[in-house]
């Protein structure tokens, strides 16, 4: 498995965290709050969220040759919630 990090910033991580969340929670095992959030993919990738007042922390685990793309799934998702903002990602490998 493979790790990576992004910290988005935005005053409206909790409202996109929850957004994100429930979209998936249709088709995904997710749990969530206000301040924070996991998605469990049935490829085997999960995504943990934090919220706070200025940024959005986003954890992604997911199989080495996945990565990437699970990258670009979640912030594709999250642009199309944020569509009044432009949200950066800056992923970051993690260990």
């Amino acid at each position: 498995m493979a790790f990576s990090t992004a910290n988005v910033q935005t005053e409206s991580g909790s409202k996109y965290l929850q957004q994100l969340c429930k979209h998936w929670s249709h088709k995904m095992v997710t749990e969530f709050d206000p301040k924070q959030g996991r998605v469990d993919f049935p490829s085997g990738a999960h995504l943990f969220l934090e919220a706070d007042d200025s940024v959005l922390r986003l954890k992604l685990e997911a199989p080495d040759d996945n990565l990437a793309r699970m990258e670009g799934v979640v912030a594709d998702h999250l642009k199309r919630f944020a569509f009044r903002e432009e949200l950066t990602f800056d992923w970051a490998k993690a260990a």
